[in-house]
């Protein structure tokens, strides 16, 4: 009898990370439910498990070290390792964020979340994912962050932004550069791009749903031992860096 796939969603209480969490339940595997706010965890948690997963839940807060410290230490006392980690948890940065007048600290918020955040997770659940057959590591990204598209003349890639889309960009580097460090490690990891989704993030006016951005991240969870690492991806292919 084979061995439970373990996993990890991270801002998984609600919109992407909840679809990505409920996907990946779908298929036997047991999910690890992150999240900052205990009673949204404990809510998504329950959904989940109303649904037949088998999820359990994380306080997380991923720019906090304690608090991944701490999350990684319930993973190992509960699992004894880690099979998959999704990067999902992000922000946009609250106000304007022309490049001219937006806010510094605007900025560094966006960075602590969505670059450093992943940075910290992926750093302290590395020694548990070192002991899976298939280790995956996808990172949520967004077409946005893609400097083809920024500077492809007529290429739609939403308002000028100072702190969310280059953190985005920011995070592709360092997707590659993990993936140029653990090449020979059998783990793969892969950026993904869920499109415009209609989640809180961006005021539900995506032209996605939430279960359709998942799909991506849940292919790239679960692909085989010979699949891409260092890659960007969405539903239709490779994405331009």
């Amino acid at each position: 009898m084979s061995e439970q796939t373990i996993a990890l969603v991270t801002g998984a209480n609600k919109g992407i990370g909840y679809e990505i969490a409920a996907g990946l339940g779908a298929f036997g595997w047991r999910v690890g439910v992150g999240a900052r706010d205990r009673e949204r965890r404990e809510t998504a948690v329950a959904k989940l498990r109303a649904a037949g997963v088998d999820a359990f839940g994380v306080p997380l807060d991923v720019t906090d070290d304690a608090s991944v410290a701490g999350a990684a230490r319930l993973i190992e006392e509960s699992a004894g390792r880690l099979d998959v980690l999704v990067n999902n948890a992000g922000i946009t940065g609250d106000g304007a964020q022309a490049p001219t007048s937006v806010d510094l600290a605007t900025v560094r918020a966006a960075v602590e979340t969505n670059v450093l955040g992943v940075i910290r997770v992926t750093n302290a659940l590395l020694p548990l994912l070192r002991r899976s057959a298939s280790p995956r590591i996808v990172n949520m990204s967004s077409g946005v962050g893609s400097l083809t598209r920024q500077t492809t003349p007529g290429g739609e890639t939403g308002p000028i932004s100072a702190a969310y889309t280059p953190s985005k960009t920011f995070l592709n580097a360092v997707t590659v550069q993990y993936a140029k460090e653990l090449r020979d490690t059998g783990i793969l990891i892969n950026a993904a791009c869920p499109g415009y989704c209609a989640t809180d993030l961006n005021g539900f006016r995506g032209v996605r749903t939430p279960e359709q951005g998942a799909a991506i991240a849940i292919r790239l969870s679960t692909l085989p031992d010979d699949g891409p690492t260092g890659g960007f991806f969405d539903d239709e292919g490779v994405v331009p860096w």
